[in-house]
Formats: structure tokens, C-alpha cells, sequence
């Protein structure tokens, strides 16, 4: 986002202009200055504009190192807090349309980065270097989360998120805005602090001085906006304009013939300046947004006008916006719904709710999929049907039980295939309950055990997981969710493996044991580019569990849901690659009896699952497992090489070790079998058929199933003990960015 070229000229060009300022004298002196002693000097954090710098996680590629990312956020904030500075963070909760194309554009550029590094993978079977960085698929979505683990004060977008941050500062008086957005400079709101060059231990950076700025260019403040719509914006585009800059440059040519040489940018932005301050001057131009002088189509002129508009603040009383929050789908929910819907989701509580019921649309940005890889399904395709039910659950039934049937939800969804000209329209699924469906308000605001149970079943009936709703509370909440999460993925994915979900559910039981420093020192001797695939699948389902869950009402804390909890990159790719050379259940549960035996019990659940809705899983191992390193000398029989990647004991031989042939192994009855008794490895009966993709049907058969009590399990370390089912969240108002 930003202003095209002004961060150049001003780091280039205006050196006057970027001051360095210590962070812990700026907030003494700005409490000083300040007659409200109640609270500490604050800083307005553009959290979007950040992540960049808060994954520092050596490993990225690989569906992101979560707990390491966690301890990363938490040593960030001490630094501030300790310093006596309150931080409030916000994120963008939408995508205005007016800023689609741009949007559309952008994604357009990382999905030519995600295919380098799909290229650079598969060919050197290791992670691109820094030029080819790309964040970990779900970051923006998770890092809200938490933040307010931590204690910290979140905000979610309902308007563009530059906007919002400029008008919470100026309304709060803050002693700055941290981020990295030349939209900043526009905005007279609080100084604009530069987040790329931040010293953390130092707590330094460089202000961006807005009146330093127009006294270089020959402006004033409040024809900052112009410029920035003229010198193209997210609202109005480089292109649109081009011609009034092209007459700005001719024109700054003939009054400057000999420029400087080596900044062309430089001198568009000065140019421009130049024309902007020459619009002014007649008493009857000073009112007008867009002075009449300048000759405009009226299409391009109505264009100018919203942009200019953009940037003004209600502070600024010339010209007021409309912060107005029409529902897309209002007549379909109650306004108590809405309003719970709009609390949840500025507080950052919340996923997709929001922006389904008051927009009517939803989008997801780049994930790390391989373009060139035919065999597995984007995630977009992937997650649908989990969509289609989350949307009927929210817009099919009125309070007073009618059926309704709502538009399409418009889906922005990035994917290999998808151009991005236009959303895919994507019409709700009913799903299926044992009684006819709840309306909202009582799935939300209804109380007693019976409604918890309602809650329960309706979120895992989104993922055709009913019968899980009978193990809750018999394991860990984010155990739970990491087996209906891969349950899902096994039925929508006819090329998911044995080998895959042995993987899945490996990393899930295992990471509860692990800290953040046993998990960096992992050791991967290669990088599958399919791992890669099923790492951010993975991931990206974490973030359908979390809206699944809003609209259910919440039966399961938001906390079970997040990706520190059941899921680590690299733990999740050494696992991979484990499953895929044949190693055994114990090696690949790090020789621990309890989780060998809490593995095999939600691999047993899954298998009943899928085999009720006619899905058989088959052995497949990947070609890229048994990959051989010519510079490490590793192959993927086996060897010292586990235990270092692991940390675990090897005991017993693989099937390659064991010299036999997955070609002698049995075919799908002895495997089904093996399945149905918990265990396929160390037996000789991983299953012999190659896998040919097809499209495997699944039945809703209406309502729970009857399941038999698990057996007692090992809870972790993390377990806590509670009752079986609780209540609906409370909705209560918390501050909104506007007060």
C-alpha cells in the first residue's frame, strides 16, 4: 500500500525529512506534554505492515515454526512495555472494493514468487534463500490471536485499516504510528514511525517528519491527499493519472533543464508537487477538494474526489465519511446476531463470521501451493464444502424457524488456475443434524447442556465429523480438532496417503512434549516440495476450524484451535519424511509409549470415519522421501540421520529394511483390516495397491453416531480438567476503535 515513488523520494531525496528518534525518550516526553496521566504513552501498531519483521524464524517454507513465533511476539512486546509504552495493534478485517484491483494485482505478483520457490525446492530439495521469502501461509490470520494470548489490546478492521489506524491515533492523541506505509505521511494524524528500520534492542527508528516533508515539496498539509491520488494510490491507480503527470514532468522540465541525474522518481514526485501547489490561489479554489483549474473527465474527477476523501479524518470537519455499516445479508439474521457479529470481529474474536453476514463476501490471500503439482487440490477447493456448510449455518434459517435462501457468497480466493477477474459465487450447503437446523440466535445465545450439545455437533457436522462430538472432553480440545481437521482433508483429498495421515497425526501428538528450542533444533536432510503443500493445507485448515467454530457459537475455546498448538513446520516435515521411508509407529512417536498409544487411537478414529463414508486410504509412499543428497550423502533408509533429525530411538526396520516389496504387501482387504485393528506398521501389511486419484463419495447420514468410549488416554502436560460441554461465549461490547 502507500503512495507510488513517495517512499523513494523521501528516503532518497528529502534525507531531512527522516529523523532518528529513541522510542523510550519520545514516550517520556510525550507524557509529559500530556495532561491524561491515567494510561501509558501509546503506539498504533499497523500489525499487517509487521509481520514481516516478526517472523524471524529461520524456517518458513515449511508451514511455519508456531511456538518459535510466539516466544518471537512476546520478546517484541516486552520490549515495549518495559519501556512504559502501551501498544494497540490493528489488522485488516476486510478488503474495500474500491482497493480490489490493486488487491487482485499484488496477489497476482506473490503467486509468480510461490512458483520460484516451488522451482528452487524440487530442484535443490532445500528452502530458497531470503530473495525468495515468502510469509508462512495463515499469518495474518493467526498472529491476532496471538497477540491477545499475550495481553495485548487488538483491533480488526471494518474499513480500510490505514484509515482506522490514522483516526484511533488522532482521536487518542498516540505518540506515533509503527509501520511501514507512506499512507502514514498523508494522514495528519500521529508521526509516522518506520517499523523496517526499528532496532529492537535499542528501541530506535526513523520518524518520517510530515511538515518537513511539505516544506521540501512546496505543499501544505492538506494537499498532501492530491498529491497522493495524482502520484496513484490503492483508490486511484498509477495508470488513471499518467497523463496529468506526464503534462506535471513536461512542464517541470521546461523550468528545470538540467535535473539531477539518477532519480527520474524523484523528480515525478517534485513535479507533481510543483503542479498541485499551483491548482490554489483563488479564494473560491481554497474549498473545493479538486480545484476546477485542473482539467478532468468527470469520471476521473468523481475518482480524484473519493480518493482525496479517503484520507481525511471526521476530525476534519471539512468533509465528513460515511461510517455508516450496512449488513450485505441484514435481513437474513437478527440485529442481535449483527451486532455480536460486528463486537467479535473489531475485537479480533472472530473469523470469516463477520464477513459473511455484514459483507456478503469472503477472500484468502497467497498460500504455498504448487502450481505444477496436478495430484493435490488447492486448499480453496479443498476447504469449500467445510464453507458451503459454515455459510448455511449462518444464513439459512430465520428466529422463527423459516427457511431463507440467500445469494451467493462472493469468494476471493487464491489459487492455482483462479485469475482473479471476477469472485467465484459459492451458495450454502445445508448440513446435516440429527433435528432440524437452530436458527443463530439460539446456536449463540441459547444456554443449558442441551444447547452446548447443539453447538458441538454443528461444528463438527460442518466437517462431516458428527461422530467426533462423542470424544470431546475424552482427550485434549486441540487434539480434537487436529483429528476432524485431518479427517476432513482425508475425504476431500483422493490423493492424501497413509503415509500423509500418519504424518498429521504423528506431529500433532508429538509437539505437546516438544519446546520451542527442541523443535529448532530439528535437522530435515531434505525438503519435499509435497510436504510443503500439505504443511500450509494444514494450516489453512486451522483457519476454517476457527470460523467454523464462530458459527457454531463457540463450543470449543479459539485457544485449541491455533497453530501452536497443533502444528510446527519443521516437526510436521521430519515426520513426513519418516512416514514416507517406512519407518515404524515408534520411531515415529519418538519411542514414547503414551504417545505411540494416543496415536494409534486417533488414527483408529479417523480410519472408522472415513471407511463409514466409504474412503479407503491407501500407501503411497513419496518418491521425494527416498531422495538422496549428494552433498550429505543421506537416504531415507533409515540411520543415524533420524535420530538427529527426531531426537528419538530407532527400534525395528522399515519395510525397505526389511527387504520386503510394498508390491507383496496385500491388497486393500488385509490393509483395511490392519487399519481397523490401529496399526499397519512393523506387520508387513502397509498396503500394496498404487493410488489412482478419483473422487471418493461420502454419506451425511443425518446425526451422531454411537461410538464406543475411548480408552484412557495420556492427556499431556497441557490437560486441564474440565466439564464436558460449556456455555456460549459472552458477547460483551468491548472499546471499538472509534471510541
Amino acid at each position: 500500500m502507500g503512495v507510488k515513488g513517495l517512499q523513494q523520494f523521501v528516503d532518497c531525496c528529502c534525507p531531512e525529512a527522516r529523523v532518528t528518534v529513541n522510542l523510550r525518550e519520545m514516550a517520556r516526553q510525550h507524557a509529559a506534554q500530556t495532561t491524561d496521566h491515567t494510561t501509558s504513552p501509546t503506539l498504533i501498531v499497523d500489525g499487517m505492515a509487521c509481520l514481516r519483521h516478526w517472523y524471524s524464524c529461520k524456517d518458513w517454507v515449511c508451514g511455519g515454526q508456531w511456538r518459535e513465533y510466539m516466544d518471537a511476539l512476546k520478546s517484541w512486546v516486552e520490549s515495549f512495555t518495559s519501556a512504559g509504552i502501551r501498544l494497540v495493534f490493528f489488522f485488516d478485517g476486510v478488503v474495500e472494493e474500491k482497493k480490489r484491483r490493486e488487491w487482485v494485482k499484488r496477489r497476482r505478483r506473490v503467486n509468480g514468487e510461490v512458483c520460484k520457490v516451488f522451482r528452487h525446492i524440487k530442484a535443490h530439495g532445500e528452502q530458497p534463500g531470503g530473495n525468495l521469502f515468502v510469509l508462512p501461509s495463515g499469518l495474518a490470520t493467526f498472529t491476532p490471536f496471538a497477540l491477545r494470548s499475550l495481553g495485548q489490546e487488538v483491533f480488526s478492521t471494518v474499513q480500510e485499516a490505514d484509515y482506522e489506524i490514522a483516526r484511533y491515533a488522532c482521536r487518542h492523541g498516540s505518540m506515533g504510528i509503527l509501520g511501514q506505509d507512506t499512507d502514514f505521511l498523508i494522514y495528519d494524524s500521529a508521526p509516522y514511525l518506520s517499523v523496517a528500520n526499528l532496532r529492537i534492542e535499542s528501541l530506535t527508528t526513523i520518524q518520517y517528519d510530515r511538515q518537513r516533508v511539505c516544506r521540501a515539496i512546496g505543499l501544505s498539509v492538506t494537499q498532501l491527499p492530491l498529491l497522493a491520488c495524482l502520484l496513484g494510490n490503492d483508490v486511484v491507480s498509477e495508470e488513471r493519472m499518467q497523463h496529468i503527470r506526464n503534462n506535471a514532468m513536461a512542464t517541470y522540465r521546461e523550468m528545470h533543464p538540467a535535473p539531477l541525474s539518477g532519480a527520474p522518481r524523484g523528480q515525478m514526485v517534485l513535479a507533481v508537487s510543483q503542479l498541485v501547489s499551483s491548482l490554489w490561489g483563488r479564494e473560491e479554489e481554497e474549498s473545493r477538494l479538486i480545484p476546477q483549474s485542473l482539467n478532468l473527465s468527470d469520471p476521473d474527477r468523481e475518482l480524484l474526489e473519493r480518493g482525496v476523501r479517503s484520507y481525511l479524518l471526521p476530525e476534519q470537519e471539512a468533509f465528513q465519511r460515511d461510517d455508516s455499516f450496512p449488513s450485505a445479508f441484514e435481513k437474513y439474521v437478527s440485529p442481535e446476531i449483527l451486532k455480536a457479529c460486528r463486537e467479535k470481529h473489531v475485537a479480533a474474536e472472530g473469523f470469516m463470521v463477520y464477513n459473511v453476514v455484514c459483507e456478503g463476501v469472503v477472500e484468502c490471500s497467497n498460500s504455498l501451493e504448487d502450481e505444477e503439482d496436478n495430484e493435490l487440490l488447492p486448499q480453496a477447493l479443498v476447504y469449500k464444502s467445510c464453507r458451503q456448510h459454515i455459510y448455511s449455518l449462518l444464513l439459512l434459517h430465520r428466529r422463527d424457524g423459516s427457511i431463507v435462501e440467500p445469494p451467493a457468497i462472493r469468494e476471493w480466493f487464491v489459487y492455482p488456475g483462479n485469475p482473479l477477474k471476477e469472485p467465484d459465487l459459492v451458495h450454502p450447503v445445508p448440513v446435516s443434524l440429527p433435528c432440524h437446523q437452530p436458527s443463530l440466535d439460539l446456536l449463540w445465545f441459547g444456554t443449558g447442556p442441551d444447547i452446548s450439545t447443539l453447538r458441538l455437533v454443528s461444528f463438527f457436522s460442518i466437517f462431516d465429523c458428527q461422530e467426533f462430538s462423542e470424544l470431546y472432553g475424552a482427550m485434549e480440545d486441540s487434539l480434537l480438532a487436529a483429528l476432524c481437521l485431518v479427517t476432513y482433508i482425508a475425504l476431500q483429498v483422493p490423493a492424501l496417503s497413509l503415509e500423509d495421515v500418519d504424518a498429521y497425526l504423528s506431529q500433532a501428538v508429538c509437539l505437546r512434549l516438544k519446546s520451542p528450542q527442541e523443535l529448532q533444533q530439528i535437522k530435515l536432510p531434505v525438503l519435499s516440495s509435497r510436504a510443503v503443500q500439505l504443511g500450509s493445507l494444514y494450516v489453512r485448515g486451522l483457519s476454517h476450524l476457527l470460523g467454523a467454530n464462530s458459527a457454531s457459537g463457540c463450543p470449543l475455546p479459539s485457544a485449541a484451535l491455533l497453530p501452536w498448538h497443533s502444528f510446527d513446520g519443521r516437526l510436521f516435515h521430519s515426520k513426513y519424511l519418516l512416514s514416507h521411508s517406512g519407518a515404524e509407529d515408534t520411531v515415529l512417536l519418538d519411542s514414547d509409549s503414551s504417545c505411540l498409544s494416543l496415536f494409534l487411537h486417533l488414527r483408529e478414529k479417523l480410519t472408522e470415519a472415513c471407511r463409514r463414508r466409504s474412503r479407503v486410504l491407501q500407501s503411497r509412499p513419496s518418491p521425494e522421501a527416498r531422495y538422496r543428497d549428494r552433498h550429505t550423502g543421506w537416504s531415507s533408509g533409515g540411520g543415524e540421520s533420524w535420530r538427529e533429525m527426531t531426537g528419538g530411538h530407532r527400534s525395528g526396520g522399515g519395510w525397505r529394511e526389511r527387504g520386503e516389496s510394498r508390491q507383496d504387501q496385500g491388497g486393500y482387504e488385509n490393509q483395511e483390516r490392519m487399519w481397523e485393528r490401529g496399526g499397519h506398521r512393523g506387520r508387513g501389511m502397509r498396503g500394496g495397491q498404487h493410488f489412482h486419484p478419483q473422487s471418493y463419495p461420502y454419506c451425511n447420514d443425518g446425526g451422531l453416531q454411537s461410538t464406543n468410549p475411548p480408552p484412557k488416554q495420556s492427556r499431556g502436560r497441557s490437560y486441564r480438567s474440565r466439564g464436558r460441554y460449556q456455555l456460549a461465549p459472552r458477547w460483551s461490547q468491548p472499546p471499538g476503535p472509534g471510541t
